[in-house]
């Protein structure tokens, strides 16, 4: 068994054993907790620490949004041991953010969580190589070491191969991945797995040693899922199913929407001042790093025809096709059926957005323009 599979297979057993649990574990309704000046105390569970993938609800806390809305949201860091959707579903957190496919593999091993706004339309997930290597797309990892993180986070470019006719089983040679470059910088990797606005980054926030200069786009070749047509969907906001059964968590979701939505709109058209914000958050990368992580989540999000956080069905379903019918390594599949009718719903992001438009907040970004940022030595 690969390592890859081994921490697969872990994490979809504590999914399952937690949510075997979740009868024991007590929630508290929405609006029973209140600050001093009458504001409602929500929690919302990151997938990692706070960086520039979450400004934009870093900007709603900041810029006053939440409390607009008479929330007051404290935003909880992730890690590699936290698993957001189960921190939901045990009642822990109020809302959590989550990649659709490890959600839905929670919510089929039995945790109540529901997708309620997709907020990246696209996919940040990209496989990076060296130039010199001429790995132009997915056919041509066919005998090369490829790496990748795990934690469900592999699907994709497994998805990508089998499509271009490669066995991953047989036909590369796959490598743990840790989460960085460094690896992929020894050569000891020939495609390693990167997000466009934080490994990819890296790399081009380091000096080449062969010229003392920083790296640059030239020097690697990248693929992206989303031209290969394998995409999935990733950072999405989950709520708790139970409690959407209750009328003041329906309106308490509709406002916690309508406040992070405006955050990410912000964002968009205030790039400088989200960093800023992102950086006194605590982010651990430098400012310079999260001026190209905002910038690049913008390019994730905007513009969103229909409506930032809405969920594209074809998009959902795609996904989902291929949670169900791509195989890893061992041969496991992230889902083995469809999610049940209430593994999503567009109820509250749509009295959101019509909250937004009426308010006239640009809730589709039309004209977006992504910045041109320049990488910086180490993030700084």
């Amino acid at each position: 068994m690969t390592e890859t599979t081994f921490r697969w297979r872990t994490a979809l057993a504590l999914a399952a054993l937690a949510a075997a649990t979740l009868t024991g574990c007590s929630t508290t309704d929405s609006g029973s907790e209140t600050t001093a000046d009458g504001l409602t105390k929500v929690t919302l569970q990151l997938q990692w620490f706070k960086q520039g993938q979450f400004a934009g609800y870093l900007a709603a806390v900041d810029q006053g949004f939440y409390k607009e809305q008479g929330l007051s949201v404290q935003i909880l860091d992730g890690g590699t041991d936290i698993v957001p959707q189960t921190v939901l579903a045990q009642g822990q957190a109020d809302y959590a953010v989550a990649w659709v496919p490890k959600a839905l593999a929670s919510r089929e091993a039995g945790a109540g969580i529901t997708e309620i706004a997709q907020i990246f339309q696209r996919s940040g997930t990209k496989q990076v190589s060296f130039k010199a290597d001429n790995i132009a797309g997915p056919a041509a990892l066919r005998g090369k070491t490829v790496g990748n993180w795990g934690y469900g986070n592999e699907f994709e470019l497994f998805a990508g191969m089998t499509k271009a006719g490669i066995d991953p089983a047989k036909d590369v040679k796959l490598v743990q991945q840790q989460f960085d470059m460094n690896a992929f910088l020894a050569k000891d990797i020939a495609a390693a797995q990167a997000m466009s606005y934080n490994e990819y980054a890296q790399l081009l926030e380091t000096k080449n040693p062969a010229t003392g200069k920083l790296y640059t786009a030239d020097d690697f070749t990248t693929i992206d899922w989303n031209d290969e047509g394998v995409a999935m969907l990733q950072d999405a906001l989950w709520a708790n199913t139970e409690k959407l059964k209750d009328s003041k968590y329906q309106d308490q979701t509709v406002k916690f929407l309508t406040a992070s939505l405006k955050g990410w709109a912000f964002c968009r058209d205030n790039l400088d001042t989200c960093r800023d914000i992102t950086v006194a958050a605590g982010a651990t990368l430098g400012a310079g790093h999260q001026q190209w992580q905002i910038n690049e989540v913008n390019k994730l999000i905007w513009p969103s025809p229909t409506g930032i956080g809405t969920i594209d069905k074809t998009a959902w379903d795609r996904t989902v096709s291929i949670a169900k019918n791509t195989k890893n390594a061992e041969g496991a599949t992230v889902l083995t059926e469809n999610p049940d009718a209430e593994a999503y719903t567009t109820e509250y992001v749509t009295k959101a957005l019509d909250q937004l438009k009426a308010a006239g907040v640009d809730v589709t970004g039309a004209n977006y323009q992504p910045t041109q940022v320049t990488p910086t030595e180490g993030g700084k």
